[in-house]
């Protein structure tokens, strides 16, 4: 009789086939069909199943052997066919991004639940059963293409809508807040959280001095370092993770009544998480393991799902709840906002080229349609710039828009002209407005014609130039603690042990007390459960900002996965056993 053990009894339950290293690969069967979500793509394709291989230029070749003079002699400087083939390797990387760097992408079909013209004028949620094709774009953030998966960091889900009034990007994370407040502090903030600039060391990870001491010394950060510390750091996979827009944005309505909104997207395959065991055998056994759960869930023909989602709330509201809805380190209880369901996304299709596709998409939050406006979120607006100047630096120049995977699939008119890698060869010859030459065209599209672009009317701002944090942005400590209390008691515990494990590899007693300070304004248990950890003093409280409120909707382990579809379990066989 052979004896097994279910890998739950090593806490390894959660590992799929796909990075599992007890078990064999799973033979699956591509799929044939991708319900058409990658049409407006498919034409730039480029088949080499057949024909002759051929220079950039279009003229058959062969390159297997460089020109010489005599069979053992010199290569010639006038071999075109070597020069193209090797200056094109040796210019087909571009610069990374400096965040989110490490990522995998899908195609899907987002279908609307209904007419939302009551809340927004946005065409892809005019209407019942209305279809959008999308792009969406899983990510770590601090860690570069190489790094693992399964590094536990805040993860990026970004999405696009390909809309019929133009390309619309929520450009989120699985955290529905941010470390910093203020979008000028984000060089600081990923400077200390990048590798130590002297040997590179640790790649995508937090455990050490720079980053905790920025931590501890701009609060702000505590909030999204709960959210980072507990699951949310190491989902089970892309498929087991929602997604949050961050910011508070507006809708608009064709009256131009707006309303404010926070973004979510809710996963239908249910929250989970990996225990940070796992995670380090998973990175070291497949480093591509969220990456090769996706790609193979869609192949197998069982595409993740999630449910678009939005708080919304009074535009006069802004202050009213005891934080500022303008602050992106702060949540919006659902018991104050409930979720409401607009429409359900389904990612059916896998890229051709990951390169193409994945790697020169290029998610902006200011790629907004009509019926969605902005905020003063002072993060939100940084990103605006920062987003569209980043892809400058990438692609070398402004037509990155031009890509496929970047193109709208409504028709594009504009003065816009030249620049490097200009795709587009334009009939108009007078590329300015106004003008009479070309009648006036591309004509002006406003809130009362050609259905243009509008900001919502009741926009105002008044009050002198500073630079100053609002007094509404200054509690960092009462929603950390909001967090906590709302995790179950397992999932506290692997918080307080990833701040174990994370300051134990500290080396500034310094940083370490500025740590512990800072806890303790947010629980003195868990400030004392780290001080024993490090072997440091224990604090007397600092309750200020202490309470026992608690939330729905945190806690992973608080609620139960609505299907067993698609999870794997490996089994372990030892040797026959007599007796």
């Amino acid at each position: 009789m052979h004896t097994t053990l279910l890998l739950a009894g090593l806490g390894l339950a959660t590992l799929s086939s796909a990075g599992c290293p007890f078990a064999d690969p799973v033979n699956i069967k591509a799929r044939s069909d991708d319900d058409g979500s990658r049409d407006h793509v498919a034409s730039y394709e480029v088949d080499d199943s057949e024909g002759y291989l051929t220079s950039d230029v279009g003229g058959p070749i062969e390159d297997q052997t460089s020109l010489k003079a005599g069979i053992r002699g010199p290569t010639l400087l006038e071999d075109f066919i070597f020069r193209q083939k090797i200056t094109h390797f040796d210019h087909e990387r571009v610069p990374e991004r400096a965040v989110h760097a490490r990522g995998a992408g899908a195609y899907g079909t987002f279908t609307s639940y209904g007419d939302y013209s009551n809340l927004t004028a946005a065409s892809f949620l005019s209407e019942n059963g209305k279809e959008t094709p999308t792009f969406v774009r899983f990510s770590t953030v601090a860690g570069s293409r190489g790094s693992a998966d399964t590094a536990r960091d805040v993860h990026g889900f970004a999405t696009r809508f390909f809309t019929d009034e133009g390309n619309f990007d929520i450009v989120g994370n699985n955290i529905p807040v941010f470390f910093i407040q203020d979008a000028i502090q984000f060089p600081d903030l990923i400077h200390s959280v990048k590798p130590s600039p002297d040997n590179e060391i640790p790649q995508a990870a937090t455990a050490h001095d720079s980053a905790w001491d920025f931590f501890s010394s701009q609060t702000s950060t505590l909030h999204t370092l709960f959210w980072a510390m507990a699951g949310y750091g190491i989902p089970r996979s892309y498929r087991h993770m929602d997604g949050h827009g961050v910011h508070t944005f507006r809708l608009v309505k064709e009256d131009g009544t707006s309303k404010l909104v926070k973004w979510h997207w809710k996963t239908l395959q249910g929250k989970a998480s990996l225990v940070w065991e796992e995670a380090q055998i998973v990175s070291g056994k497949n480093a591509d393991y969220h990456r090769q759960d996706l790609w193979d869930a869609i192949e197998s023909g069982n595409g993740p799902e999630w449910e678009l989602c939005v708080q919304v709330l009074d535009e006069e509201d802004t202050l009213k709840y005891g934080f500022d809805l303008l602050d992106p380190t702060k949540i919006v209880p659902e018991e104050i906002a409930p979720l409401q369901r607009l429409g359900k996304m389904k990612l059916d299709a896998n890229p051709v080229n990951y390169f193409a596709e994945t790697e020169q998409i290029m998610f902006q939050p200011g790629h907004i349609v009509r019926g969605v406006d902005f905020t003063d979120d002072p993060l939100l607006q940084g990103r605006i710039f920062s987003y569209l100047d980043t892809q400058i630096n990438r692609h070398g120049g402004p037509n990155f828009e031009q890509l496929p995977i970047n193109r709208p699939v409504t028709p594009i008119h504009n003065n816009n002209r030249d620049g490097a890698g200009q795709n587009f060869i334009h009939r108009n010859k007078y590329p300015y407005t106004p003008n009479t030459l070309n009648k006036g065209f591309p004509a002006q599209a406003n809130q009362t014609q050609g259905k243009g672009f509008f900001t919502a009317p009741g926009r105002t701002v008044t009050g002198h130039l500073v630079r100053e944090v609002s007094d509404t942005f200054d509690d960092h400590w009462s929603q950390p603690r909001l967090f906590y209390n709302s995790l179950t008691p397992a999932e506290q515990q692997f918080l307080v042990n990833a701040i174990r494990f994370e300051t134990s590899h500290l080396e500034s007693d310094t940083v370490k007390q500025n740590v512990l300070t800072q806890l303790n304004k947010i629980s003195n248990d868990i400030a004392n459960r780290v001080a024993d950890a490090l072997g440091m003093a224990h604090l007397q409280p600092d309750p200020k900002y202490y309470h026992d409120n608690t939330t729905q909707g945190l806690s992973i382990f608080g609620s139960k996965l609505p299907t067993i579809a698609t999870l794997k379990v490996g089994v372990l066989a030892s040797q026959a056993v007599n007796g």
